[in-house]
Formats: C-alpha cells, structure tokens, sequence
C-alpha cells in the first residue's frame, strides 16, 4: 500500500498516516529490497548535471553502488583495504584507496631495497648517465631542502628483484596507472583531481583540487645526462612498464595545465615513484 502524506513524507508497507518524522521515504518490508537503478558507468556518465548525492548501481567496470560527491563519481560499496606503510628504512607513508586500488599518497624516499641492501646513491653527472642498474639521488644533490619531494629513482631501480617497494607493494604498470586515470574520468581531467594543492607547486597549478587524495608533488626530475631540472612545475613517475629496450612508460603532472601526461621517458632518467598495493 502507498502512502502520500501531504506537503512532504511518502510511507510504504508502513501506517499511511505516521511515516517516520525524519524520513521523506519510509520503507519497511521483511521479505523484499529496494533496488536503485542499475545501469553501465557509460550509462552513468552519460547522466546530465548530476545532483550531489545522487546514487546508482553500477554494473561493470567495477560494480557496485556509486554516488555523486559534485565533482565525481564514488562507489561506495567498493571497499578497499587500505593501509598505511613502512619502508626499508622505516619511513611511514600516508596512503589513499582510489577506486578499487590502494596507493601511497607520497612519493618514495627510501634508500635501501627490501632486502636491506643499500640502493646506490648516485652523484656524479657522467657516471649517472652511464648506468644499466638501480640507483637514486635528490634533486640536485640536496637532500635537507628536498627530501620532502621524495627521492629521484632511474627505471631499473623500481625492477630490481630486491624490491624498491615495502612487501606487498609494488610499483604500478602502465596498465594500472591508467586503471587510476580513467577511474577520475580520464586523462584530460584527472590531474587536478590528483594534484596536491600545495604552495609547492608553481601558480596557477590548474585545476588543483586532489579530491583523490593522490596528493601529487612536482618533484621535478633528473635529465638521463643527470641534470636536474622542474622542481615546483613538474611531477614525474615511472611505471615498471617498458615501452622498448631504452624508454619505459611515464605518467607527468604538470602546473599549467589539468591533463594527466602519459609518456615514454628514458630509462637512465630520474623519476619519482609511487608504490601501488599488491
């Protein structure tokens, strides 16, 4: 039986005349559900101006109950287990689920692989430019003033069978790097939602709002001839993905603009990490 209370409450299956005073719906059954509508997240994309709070249930590409929070779509049923963790030196990291993955939500600054062996700390311009195995340094050798942007790791660092990552982490493929970016809707517009917004980031960091909680600082890069250069403009991180015997996979943030770069970058460059939960 439908209940329609004037001015504002609707009572099903419930005493026509007393729905709940705090609910505008008030459902009670003890043999049946509620379904919302169900369709695919094209579908769901495909929803004009979508109101704050707006819920659904989504049918591939992840499934399970989304909703509106005004500037994307959230699943809210999709739990993820999402720890904070330790590295080999015992540094603690922040971390953030995003979608169905767990990721750091700062850049890696250990200096050890998980094995306990030291990575080598790499100074010299010449003899950086000249490596085939890991190694990592700080933008331009200064460690007091950029530790905070994290460390600077060549590609063969993040595949060294010692493990760059804590256990049970592990550096992102490219295909799971794009698993990130289509989650916030794509490249053209997930940066600003994984930018941090920071003042470390030169203005205007576009579009920065990190409603992600990726937090991502532009910690420049090292040339492959060891040259350091885009503190403050830019963000650079590997995936394990190589692309051919030189070039490995690259995902960049950049302070101008709102677009998520995916790139090729030579193997012997310097590169922040982010460590992806296994």
């Amino acid at each position: 039986m439908l209940s329609l209370q004037l001015y504002s409450q609707v009572g099903i299956n419930t005493d026509a005349s007393n729905p709940d005073g705090s609910a505008m719906l008030d459902v009670k059954s003890t043999e049946k559900g509620m379904l919302p509508p169900r369709m695919t997240k094209t579908q769901r994309d495909a929803i004009g101006s979508p109101a704050i709070g707006l819920i659904i249930y989504q049918t591939d590409n992840t499934p399970g109950y989304y909703y509106y929070s005004g500037t994307n779509w959230s699943c809210y049923s999709c739990a993820v287990n999402c720890p904070p963790c330790i590295d080999a030196d015992g540094n603690f990291y922040v971390t953030t689920p995003i979608g169905t993955q767990c990721w750091m939500a700062e850049n890696l600054r250990v200096t050890h692989y998980r094995n306990g062996e030291a990575i080598p700390n790499v100074i010299d311009n010449n003899a950086w430019t000249a490596l085939s195995t890991g190694a990592y340094c700080w933008y331009d050798n200064d460690q007091p003033t950029n530790a905070k942007y994290g460390a600077l790791y060549n590609w063969f660092t993040g595949i060294d069978s010692r493990g760059l990552c804590p256990q049970g982490w592990h550096v992102p493929t490219h295909t799971e790097w794009t698993a990130l970016t289509t989650y916030l809707g794509g490249t053209s517009v997930a940066a600003g939602k994984m930018k941090s917004a920071s003042a470390l980031w030169e203005s205007p960091n576009i579009n920065a709002t990190n409603n992600s909680g990726f937090s991502g600082l532009p910690g420049g890069f090292r040339f492959d001839s060891g040259i350091c250069d885009g503190i403050g403009l830019y963000g650079f991180w590997w995936s394990s993905s190589g692309y051919t015997s030189y070039y490995a996979w690259t995902r960049e943030l950049h302070y101008d603009d709102g677009t998520v770069f995916v790139e090729v970058s030579d193997k012997r460059s310097g590169y922040s990490v982010r460590c992806l939960r296994d």
